[in-house]
């Protein structure tokens, strides 16, 4: 199985002046640019896939659409590919409208803690990886010799390396990626040798046009700045 996994696009609560709370936020400006720009280059370098899966949150659901038109597939939309905190310690999402708060400490300082404390019934971070890993492990019995790109968040790539290295619960190192950064995984099945490769982490060759778009823009707003002060 080739596994392609994708962040999301920017998205309002990835701003850094963003004081909205845990919300279900689509894409920015920026983040739908970027999406767009993923759904031209992704299948200029993979021109078919078998399946595309998505997070059900709205900002994962918006960076999908590019893909969905590109690939003119049907998506399956997971919730357990959600971000941590946005289920229940029994996987079940929590409702879009009504997301619990996080708590102050990060979900590695206290992996075996719910990371919303005032929520009882909310996941830790190994409630997380546990989903996130039977998550993976059906993809392996679904699609074992297939190409499927997973379309979701940070958190969900970060636990998919814990997984398929088999970190244990105290983590000493963060994966991270940006906004439609692409990891490939393959799944190899050599006798006695490791089944699973990793390929690359948060490629994003799709943004550098988005680079030079920024660079023009800002040129241009600067001369627009420039010319009251000419008068």
């Amino acid at each position: 199985m080739h596994l392609y996994m994708i962040r999301h696009g920017q998205s309002y609560v990835n701003l850094p002046d963003w004081n909205g709370g845990n919300q279900d936020t689509g894409l920015t400006d920026l983040g739908k640019r970027q999406a767009e720009l993923l759904g031209e280059w992704l299948p200029r370098k993979l021109s078919a896939i078998d399946a595309l899966y998505c997070s059900t949150m709205q900002r994962t659901r918006e960076t999908a659409v590019p893909l969905i038109t590109a690939y003119q597939i049907e998506p399956t939309y997971d919730d357990r590919i959600r971000e941590i905190g946005n289920n229940r310690a029994d996987h079940t999402p929590w409702p879009s409208d009504d997301l619990p708060e996080y708590g102050d400490y990060w979900g590695s300082e206290r992996p075996f803690s719910p990371i919303t404390p005032k929520y009882p019934e909310g996941e830790s971070l190994m409630h997380f990886r546990i989903r996130i890993g039977t998550f993976l492990e059906e993809l392996v019995e679904k699609h074992r010799a297939q190409t499927v790109v997973v379309v979701c968040h940070g958190g969900v790539i970060e636990l998919t390396y814990d997984h398929l290295f088999n970190i244990g619960p105290f983590r000493r190192a963060e994966v991270w990626t940006k906004n439609t950064g692409i990891t490939r995984f393959e799944l190899v099945e050599h006798p006695n040798r490791e089944m699973w490769r990793l390929h690359y982490h948060n490629r994003m060759e799709h943004l550098i046009s988005l680079e030079t778009e920024n660079k023009k823009q800002g040129t241009k707003n600067g001369k627009q700045h420039q010319q009251p002060a000419t008068k």
